[in-house]
């Protein structure tokens, strides 16, 4: 993750926009419809949350980190006025022609991503969404408030991101057990 995040030297403003994209993406484990139809409005970068509508229209408050909190900045105050040239959008994440991104644009973006950070593997929307689950739940996380930063109705969707690795079970063991 931290070399997918890592921006080039270069930025141009479309290169700012996408990394705040990949940034926001994996500080809030967003699925991709929910990140590229975002308005500006739903950023509240005092308090680091980001209103969401999720599937079923149900409403969620999701925080994000500072990195994403920095980036969101950089881009509102840097990349987004030259990217719309003097166009509106309501959108946060604009398109050369100054409409939302699309989905499929954005699974581009982190392949292209992906490339110029030397990472071969095919990449997804869904990919930082599942390391966003999966590092909360490894660094400690409890398993409801994923879900409720998930916007899954049913825990057992939620369980999906609880594998946890064999050296994980046998720290846990030696730590928790009395004869561990």
């Amino acid at each position: 993750m931290d070399r997918l995040l890592t921006p080039p030297a270069l930025q141009s403003p479309l290169i700012v926009r996408n990394y705040c994209m990949l940034q926001l993406l994996y500080s809030t484990g967003l699925r991709v419809t929910e990140l590229v139809t975002l308005p500006v409005t739903a950023c509240n970068l005092t308090s680091c949350f980001v209103r969401v509508l999720g599937k079923g229209e149900k409403e969620r408050l999701i925080p994000f980190g500072i990195p994403a909190k920095e980036s969101i900045e950089n881009y509102l105050q840097s990349a987004r006025p030259l990217i719309l040239k003097g166009r509106r959008s309501d959108a946060l994440f604009v398109s050369n022609r100054a409409k939302a991104m699309t989905r499929l644009r954005f699974w581009q973006i982190i392949n292209d991503a992906a490339a110029a950070a030397g990472i071969s593997d095919k990449l997804s929307p869904h990919t930082l969404r599942h390391s966003f689950a999966t590092h909360l739940l490894t660094h400690g996380a409890d398993l409801r408030s994923v879900q409720l930063m998930l916007g899954h109705s049913d825990i057992t969707t939620t369980q999906i991101y609880t594998h946890i690795d064999r050296d994980r079970l046998k720290s846990i063991h030696k730590k928790f057990h009395p004869r561990g």
